[in-house]
């Protein structure tokens, strides 16, 4: 029974371990789209 308890929390502990760094990830591309959108919109206001 306590050997099933570790597992679970193992486990548990592996998946949010896994959706911490997704969220990074999401957040750098998220970072990336933005610079990329406003330097665009940057570049157009100051083009004649």
């Amino acid at each position: 029974m306590s050997t099933f308890k570790a597992e679970s929390k193992n486990s548990n502990l592996t998946i949010c371990l896994r959706v911490i760094r997704n969220a990074w990830h999401f957040y750098y591309a998220l970072i990336l789209v933005i610079k990329v959108v406003c330097s665009g919109f940057c570049i157009a206001l100051l083009t004649p």
